[in-house]
């Protein structure tokens, strides 16, 4: 049976709320330590929510996911308990590398705006070559007889 996309939506968002909290405050692997949930979605059928974490510590992206894939048990009931429904959805975790890309993104526009600000500078005042072409340049011009 699917589920009106209002309803989807507030089951998404708590299912964000209640694993946050519990990563926070009843989890003990080391793994899951640190580790935001960055969005949830479930299927219209609410078979399956695939939930999706970052880490300021990117490098421990396979950890983390090891560690995910072997709480999902535990967490699925734990969240269970927590959010009333027939049946809880499955839950399936992904590596979201969303920040890492915005941080990239940031980077990217900063050196553009250093590059784009360094040749406006080389635009506004002329080499000592190019005063030198342009005042010859008159000289010539008016030395010509008319």
């Amino acid at each position: 049976m699917a589920v009106s996309d209002r309803r989807m939506r507030r089951i998404q968002e708590r299912i964000k709320e209640e694993l946050s909290e519990i990563l926070l405050y009843e989890v003990a692997d080391p793994r899951l330590q640190g580790v935001t949930v960055t969005d949830v979605e479930v299927d219209r059928e609410l078979a399956y929510a695939d939930i999706y974490v970052s880490s300021l510590e990117s490098e421990r992206k396979r950890e983390i996911l090891e560690g995910f894939e072997r709480a999902k048990g535990f967490l699925r009931t734990l969240l269970a308990q927590r959010i009333p429904m027939r049946t809880f959805p499955r839950l399936r975790f992904h590596w979201d590398d969303t920040p890492e890309r915005a941080a990239r993104l940031e980077r990217l526009f900063e050196l553009l705006k250093a590059e784009r600000e360094q040749r406006m500078k080389e635009m506004a005042a002329p080499s000592g070559d190019e005063a030198e072409t342009a005042s010859s340049e008159e000289g010539e011009t008016q030395e010509m007889p008319s």
